[in-house]
């Protein structure tokens, strides 16, 4: 890359030090492989089972609704997102579900716990290098279910380049200091990267990390947030700038 557009993509970074930065943390889920496309569709099929009671908007609404009212007991992941489209399943069909529908509903969920984790677009080859680079320490820092998270990150092949995964229920400020406080490290010696504002990266500033923004096309609606500039903040739109960002 041209070194003028080099020095671009880096002046949000002025008063980073690359030398200071031990630790690079991704986000997973739609960060490193497309996930949320996979819930889409599942909703979608989901409405269409619930046709004869309920227009597809009323799902919907019905399903977020429900989702958020469960998070504070449930938390995150593919096993709390089924256990919500069953119960509002039920309620929008006036508890008419027959239990072939409900078997129905039960494999769909099945299916979140198995869809293809491919790397998305340059992920693989940008983690492959900072890794040989041997300058940064490269952990995966997520939030849902642990067996599941795991599982992913499996299937998708990256598992080779990452010292450390963390999952977690939640992300706030409080995560992202134990993180730290895990890894040895201050926040300002950390990067995360993710593609969530809200919970990617909002909170690791908030803690003193640098963060990189790299958002996904697809975004579910309890995610969604407003931005806002920072600057120990940049925002990309190809994976592979990062290199750019960590001078490799």
């Amino acid at each position: 890359m041209h070194d003028c557009k080099k020095c671009a993509i880096f002046a949000t970074f002025m008063n980073m030090k690359r030398e200071d930065i031990k630790v690079v943390a991704f986000d997973a889920d739609d960060t490193l492989w497309d996930c949320q496309s996979w819930f889409d569709e599942v909703e979608h099929k989901c409405c269409e089972l619930l046709k004869p009671w309920a227009s597809a908007s009323e799902v919907s609404e019905g399903l977020f609704a429900t989702e958020s009212r469960n998070l504070p007991l449930t938390g995150y992941g593919t096993k709390a997102f089924t256990l919500s489209l069953i119960e509002n399943a039920v309620r929008v069909s006036h508890q008419q579900l027959t239990g072939d529908i409900v078997m129905q509903l039960l494999e769909l969920g099945r299916q979140l716990l198995l869809f293809p984790t491919t790397p998305l677009p340059e992920v693989e080859a940008t983690l492959r290098q900072l890794s040989q680079s041997r300058r940064y320490r490269l952990v995966v820092f997520t939030k849902g279910e642990l067996l599941d998270q795991e599982n992913k990150l499996q299937r998708s092949g990256l598992e080779q380049y990452f010292s450390h995964m963390e999952t977690v229920s939640n992300k706030t400020q409080k995560e992202y200091r134990q993180l730290c406080e895990n890894l040895g490290v201050a926040p300002e010696q950390t990067l995360m990267v993710g593609n969530s504002f809200r919970s990617d990266i909002a909170p690791a500033l908030e803690t003193g990390a640098y963060a990189v923004h790299i958002p996904y096309h697809v975004v579910w609606k309890l995610e969604k947030s407003e931005e806002f500039p920072h600057p120990r903040l940049q925002k990309i739109k190809r994976f592979n700038e990062l290199l750019d960002i960590l001078g490799l």
